[in-house]
């Protein structure tokens, strides 16, 4: 009983921290239909902002956290005006936006290769291989700070979402743009502000990975599949979705891991994704597709 219940506390503090790293992709699909193959690409770059932040200033990674987010939220204004806002009303935006985003994350990845190199990095502030214990239990403080300042940001999220005039507009062109664009929404506007927000919590999410995971550019192909296994099963589109699905998928995958193999622990998230399509293609959040 008490290995089931520690699994079972690794599993949900890796989750939330998944979950913060879906979330933004899955807001990102949710206003504007992009399936953002770059979004894995982008989580390194904040990484790296906290990474380096801490190796030459000493910086907290968690103190640096609303740096890296707004330096990408920046970067995703900049990529939502260059790349994405002309072929807004494209017939074939969300195909599009795939091969996109696909060069993005060779570019990014590219980028980064070229700058930092593909050697192997993380972040270690002392509570990063520190723990709390109770009794024969114990809780790496790293996770569980990681996994409780994703599950407040994604909090803060909800809340912004449902109860401010700008989450009202957000929720408007999520369900349906050409309505909110009726109602005297500006669809352009919070388009960019939606994208800006969705890698802003890329970046966010990578200050928490500089300690959690090890990372390098070319980590992010392990990622999107790991990611797409979140947002697909939690339904593409919505949050509350995301962290249901990386919740249960992580703590599936910490008893895979033990039990079976870590070989096997991300085959959890692959094989998710395959069933999730066959069975229940919008997810467990998802609306079910009207034919027509």
């Amino acid at each position: 009983m008490t290995d089931i219940l520690q699994i079972l506390i690794l599993g949900l503090a890796l989750g939330g921290v998944i979950a913060l790293m879906g979330s933004g992709l899955s807001l990102v699909f949710g206003v504007m239909r992009i399936v953002n193959l770059a979004h894995p690409s982008l989580i390194i770059c904040g990484a790296y902002v906290s990474y380096w932040a801490f190796k030459l200033w000493g910086l907290d990674p968690i103190a640096t956290l609303p740096i890296a987010a707004l330096i990408m939220a920046a970067i995703g204004v900049l990529l939502y005006r260059l790349m994405f806002e002309s072929q807004a009303k494209s017939a074939r935006y969300s195909e599009m936006t795939v091969l996109l985003t696909f060069a993005l994350a060779m570019i990014v990845e590219g980028f980064l290769g070229a700058a930092f190199t593909n050697t192997q990095r993380v972040t270690s502030p002392e509570y990063a291989t520190d723990a709390f214990f109770i009794g024969s239990l114990f809780i790496p403080k790293g996770q569980l700070y990681a996994g409780c300042v994703s599950l407040a940001i994604i909090g803060a999220l909800t809340l912004f979402l449902n109860y401010s005039r700008l989450g009202y507009a957000i929720r408007a062109t999520t369900q349906n743009r050409e309505a909110a664009e009726l109602l005297g929404v500006n669809v352009n506007l919070i388009s960019m502000i939606a994208f800006a927000i969705g890698i802003g919590l890329a970046g966010a999410a990578g200050s928490l990975v500089s300690f959690v995971f090890s990372f390098f550019p070319a980590k992010q192909w392990e990622w999107i599949a790991m990611l797409m296994s979140v947002v697909v099963l939690g339904g593409m589109g919505s949050v509350l979705g995301t962290v249901v699905a990386a919740l249960l998928l992580s703590v599936i995958a910490a008893f895979v891991g033990t039990w079976v193999g870590a070989t096997w622990s991300t085959m959890t998230f692959f094989l998710a994704l395959f069933v999730i399509l066959l069975i229940r293609p919008q997810g467990l959040f998802g609306e079910k597709p009207e034919l027509a």
